[in-house]
C-alpha cells in the first residue's frame, strides 16, 4: 500500500488516474532497515528505486579503505543509485540505513513498465529527475567551492537535521575533513 506522504508528493505533480494508483499499490514493496544496515552494496546491481518514510540513510564509496560520504537522505526523499539503477550495472556506491529506515520501493522492471503503460507517469519520472538533478549540482557546487567550514554551514543552514542525526564521522567524511578539524568547526560555531 502507498504511503500517504508519498501518494501527496505524486498528487502535486500530476494527479494519479485510478489504474496508475492501483498499479503503484500492487507493485510497491515496504521494506526496513535496521541502523547500520546496507540497502545496497558495492558490486550489487540497484534494483529499485524508493521513497523513504521514516528514517535517514547515506551513501558512500570506498577510496582505497576509506569510507567517504557522498550525500545523506531523510524522509520524503527519493533514494537510487542513479548510474546502477539506471544502467543496470554493478554499483560503485554503498546505501547505508544511519536510523531504522521504512521505505516503499519500486523494481526496475515495474518502474519501466509505468512508464511504458502509464504515459502521465512519465511527468512524475521526469519532475523528480529534474528536482535530485539539481540536488545533485547543488551540492557537487557545495563539495567543490567551499571551503570545509563553508561546507559545515551549508549543512547547518540548509540541512540542520543532518547535523544531529548524522554519525560526526560521516558529516566529516562528507566535508572533506578528519574528525579534529570537524571539531574544531564546530565549536567555532558555538
Amino acid at each position: 500500500m502507498m504511503n500517504n506522504l508519498l501518494v501527496q508528493l505524486l498528487q502535486s505533480i500530476v494527479p494519479l488516474s485510478d489504474p496508475l494508483l492501483e498499479y503503484l499499490n500492487d507493485r510497491l514493496e515496504t521494506r526496513t532497515y535496521a541502523a547500520g544496515e546496507l540497502l545496497l552494496r558495492e558490486g550489487q546491481v540497484s534494483s529499485f528505486i524508493a521513497f523513504i518514510e521514516k528514517g535517514m540513510v547515506r551513501s558512500y564509496y570506498y577510496k582505497d579503505t576509506e569510507k567517504l560520504t557522498s550525500w545523506f537522505m531523510k524522509e520524503g526523499d527519493v533514494i537510487i543509485s542513479v548510474e546502477s539503477f539506471f544502467s543496470q550495472i554493478p554499483s560503485s556506491e554503498c546505501i547505508e540505513a544511519l536510523e531504522p529506515v521504512t521505505v516503499h520501493a519500486i523494481s526496475y522492471d515495474d518502474l519501466q513498465y509505468a512508464y511504458r503503460y502509464f504515459p502521465e507517469f512519465n511527468v512524475h519520472g521526469r519532475v523528480l529527475t529534474e528536482k535530485y538533478y539539481v540536488l545533485s549540482e547543488e551540492r557537487l557546487h557545495m563539495l567543490r567551492k567551499r571551503t570545509s567550514k563553508e561546507k559545515y554551514n551549508y549543512l547547518l543552514e540548509k540541512h540542520p537535521d543532518i547535523l544531529s542525526r548524522a554519525r560526526l564521522g560521516d558529516i566529516a567524511s562528507f566535508i572533506g575533513v578528519n574528525l579534529e578539524t570537524l571539531s574544531r568547526i564546530r565549536s567555532e560555531k558555538s
